[in-house]
C-alpha cells in the first residue's frame, strides 16, 4: 500500500506512538508519508527518532500563497463537482460564527494542498491521528481527492467537544475507525449510526517489549517516576500532595518528573510551597531513550492522571517490569490489572494514591510481581508490532470492500496470562 498519515503536529515527544506505528508499517512494507499541518516547537524535537521523522514529513503551513492560489485553480478546473462538494461539507460542519468561518475555509485550503499531493505521490489512503481539527482536514481532502480516509480515536479531549468537531459526521464517512480501547469505542458508539458500528475496530497503541528488560526488585522502595505534560489535568498536584503525606515514613524518597507543559513552574512553586522540592526533580522532555534510562532506575511509576486515553507511558512502566500506581478511569483498566500488574486508585483521592504507593515502596516481592505481570500485559497485548500488523490487515480489508473483527483472537493469550499474574501473585504473597 502507498499511504498517507496525517496529524495537527508531528512529530512531538509526546506522540512517541505514532511514530512507532509509522515505523512498524513501513518496517512491513507500506509505504507511508507523513503529513502535519504545522511544525512542532524546538523543545520537542528530543530525540534522533524526531528529527529523522521531521526530515521526512510534509508541513502544510506555512503554505506558498502562488501554490495555494495554483492547487485551488487545479482542484476547482480538474473536478469541479468534488471540489464544490466539499466546500458545501466544509461549510455544513463548520462552527458557528466568521470565526469558524474563516477556518473552515483555511481547512479546505490545507485539505487540498494534501489532496493535491496524494495525488501526484499516487498516495491511495489518508489515515489521520486524533478527531478533531486534522481529522476535519482529513475528511475535506478525502472529498475533494476522491480517496478513501480513517483516523485513529484516542480520547479524551474529542470527548469532551463531539459536536464542535462534528464526530458524527467524520464516523459516517471514514473508511473505517482505530478506537484505542473499549471505552473509547463505546463513546464512538454514541455518535455513529448502528449500522457502522462494525467498522469500529480496537488497535491498541503499543511499545517494542523487546527494548525494555524487566526489573526485579529488592529491599525498600525509594524512587519514584511519572512521565507526561505538565498540566493539573495530569493530576500533578495530587501527586506532590501525596509525597508530602509519604515523607515522614519514606525521608529518602525521591520523585523524577519527565515532560513539560504550561504549569511546570506553577508545579515547581507548589514543591517549594510544600517543602518537598528537595525530594522533587523536574527534568523536562526527554528522549525514547531517556526515558527508558530513567524506568531501570524507578521503584514505583505514578500516573494520577483525571483524563486519559490508555497512556503509552504506563506501557513503557509495565513492559520495564515498573509497577504501576494510577487512576481507574476510561480505558486504563484495560491496561492495568488493578492487584496483579499495578494499583489503580480514584482519581483526585490523595490519600488512596500515597497509599497504593507505600504499599508498593514497602514490598518488593509484590513489586517484582506486579512488574513480571505488566511486562506479560504488553507483550501480549500492547506490542507495537502485533498492533500494527492488526492495522495494516484491517486498513488492507477496508480499501478491499471488506470488514475485519473487532480484535484479532487474543482472548486465550490474556487469560493465560492472567493466570500467570495471579499464580506469581500468590507465591509472592506467601
Amino acid at each position: 500500500m502507498r499511504i498517507a498519515y496525517l496529524t495537527g503536529q508531528y512529530p512531538r515527544a509526546t506522540d512517541t506512538f505514532i511514530q512507532r506505528e509509522v515505523a512498524a508499517l513501513r518496517d512491513a512494507g507500506v509505504h507511508v508519508q507523513t503529513f502535519s499541518i504545522r511544525k512542532p516547537p524546538e523543545d520537542e524535537n528530543v530525540g534522533p527518532e524526531q528529527r529523522a521523522e521531521r526530515e521526512r514529513t510534509r508541513y502544510i503551513l506555512p503554505p506558498s500563497i502562488l501554490n495555494v492560489v495554483a492547487v485551488g485553480f487545479k482542484l476547482k478546473l480538474g473536478s469541479p463537482r468534488r471540489y464544490f462538494r466539499a466546500l458545501g461539507l466544509a461549510l455544513s460542519t463548520r462552527q458557528p460564527g466568521i470565526k469558524g468561518l474563516i477556518y473552515c475555509l483555511a481547512y479546505l485550503m490545507e485539505a487540498g494542498i494534501i489532496a493535491d499531493t496524494m495525488r501526484r505521490d499516487k498516495l491511495t489512503h489518508l489515515h489521520n491521528h486524533f478527531g478533531d481539527s486534522s481529522c476535519t482536514v482529513a475528511m475535506l481532502a478525502a472529498e475533494i481527492g476522491g480517496f478513501t480516509f480513517s483516523f485513529s480515536l484516542h480520547g479524551p479531549g474529542i470527548f469532551f467537544e463531539p459536536y464542535r468537531w462534528r464526530l458524527d459526521e467524520k464516523l459516517k464517512r471514514a473508511l473505517f475507525v482505530s478506537n484505542i480501547s473499549h471505552f473509547c469505542r463505546s463513546q464512538a458508539m454514541i455518535f455513529c449510526p448502528p449500522e457502522k458500528w462494525d467498522r469500529l475496530h480496537i488497535i491498541h497503541c503499543g511499545v517494542d517489549p523487546s527494548l525494555f528488560k524487566p526489573a526485579t526488585h529488592t529491599g525498600r522502595g525509594t524512587r519514584l517516576l511519572t512521565v507526561g505534560r505538565m498540566a493539573s489535568v495530569k493530576g500533578m498536584p495530587i501527586l506532590l500532595d501525596a509525597i508530602k503525606q509519604l515523607l515522614p515514613d519514606h525521608p529518602e524518597l525521591s520523585l523524577t518528573v519527565v515532560g513539560d507543559g504550561p504549569e511546570r513552574k506553577d508545579f515547581e512553586q507548589r514543591a517549594k510551597d510544600l517543602c518537598i522540592d528537595g525530594n522533587v526533580n523536574f527534568v523536562g522532555y526527554q528522549s525514547q531513550s531517556e526515558v527508558r534510562e530513567h524506568l531501570t532506575r524507578a521503584d514505583v511509576f505514578v500516573l494520577p492522571s483525571f483524563a486519559e486515553g490508555v497512556p503509552v507511558v504506563l506501557m513503557e512502566a509495565m513492559a520495564a517490569g515498573v509497577p504501576v500506581v494510577t487512576t481507574r478511569i476510561a480505558g486504563v483498566a484495560e491496561l492495568v490489572d488493578d492487584g496483579h500488574s499495578g494499583h489503580l486508585v480514584p482519581p483526585g483521592d490523595t490519600n488512596a494514591l500515597a497509599d497504593a504507593i507505600d504499599d508498593l515502596l514497602t514490598n518488593p516481592d509484590k513489586r517484582t510481581a506486579f512488574g513480571h505481570a505488566g511486562h506479560q500485559k504488553v507483550s501480549a497485548e500492547f506490542n507495537i508490532a502485533k498492533e500494527s500488523a492488526w492495522l495494516r490487515r484491517i486498513m488492507t480489508a477496508a480499501i478491499d470492500g471488506r470488514v475485519e473483527t473487532l480484535r484479532p483472537n487474543d482472548t486465550m493469550a490474556h487469560d493465560n496470562q492472567t493466570d500467570q499474574a495471579h499464580d506469581t501473585l500468590d507465591r509472592a504473597a506467601s
